[in-house]
């Protein structure tokens, strides 16, 4: 194969490859795809004797290490603010993520009112998540699990389903209980510590316990 030709083609995918990370919302797979991107690049710019476009390329990718490295390594606050019945907040909020919360939850229309239990997960004082729900018997049975498009890391999930289980066990809440039939939103349950419900092939069970 001609080596111009190769030359050319790696030039190609480092460009969709920066293309790409501009057209994404969450930071870190930005970052990610942006650092691949430019040493593509910097490769590029090597192979065809360009080295301000490898040199240039190469600081891009320690650039988008440093910040990396940086959102890895910082202390974040979070905090699960529960919700009062009614409340303006919860319904603006709603509102502004609806075409979003429609994406995962095409059913949903206003939960809000069919729900007795709700929580905003604040991470860094910012709204980052969202559970709507009703409790029976000491099982929380989840309406709405939403993450803001910025914070889908697994973050918020983490702090509320493994983090603040003393929080739910207070409030006599044992059980968490989630239904779905998309494999990725069944995935993410089992990643975050939800088993499947041996009697119902669609719904996943979180069991509480106090932290040992």
């Amino acid at each position: 194969m001609d080596s111009a030709f190769v030359y050319e083609l790696i030039g190609y995918v480092a460009s969709v490859l920066v293309a790409v990370s501009l057209m994404m919302s969450r930071i870190v797979p930005l970052r990610i795809v942006n650092m691949i991107g430019a040493a593509t690049f910097a490769v590029y710019g090597y192979l065809i004797g360009s080295w301000p476009v490898a040199g240039m390329n190469a600081f891009i990718v320690l650039i988008n290490v440093y910040f990396l490295l940086q959102i890895y390594r910082s202390s974040e606050y979070f905090r699960i603010l529960p919700i009062d019945q009614p409340d303006a907040y919860l319904n603006a909020f709603l509102n502004f993520y609806r075409k979003d919360i429609a994406q995962f939850y095409p059913d949903f229309q206003n939960e809000a009112d069919a729900s007795d239990h709700g929580y905003f997960v604040l991470r860094n004082m910012a709204p980052a998540g969202l559970i709507l729900g009703r409790v029976e018997a000491g099982c929380f049975h989840v309406a709405l699990d939403y993450a803001t498009p910025q914070y889908r890391d697994f973050k918020v999930a983490a702090h509320l389903w493994r983090e603040n289980r003393e929080h739910f066990i207070g409030e006599g809440i044992t059980e968490i209980r989630s239904r779905t039939t998309d494999p990725n939103y069944a995935g993410y349950l089992r990643k975050i510590g939800f088993d499947k419900d041996t009697d119902r092939p669609d719904t996943y069970i979180l069991k509480l316990s106090p932290k040992s």
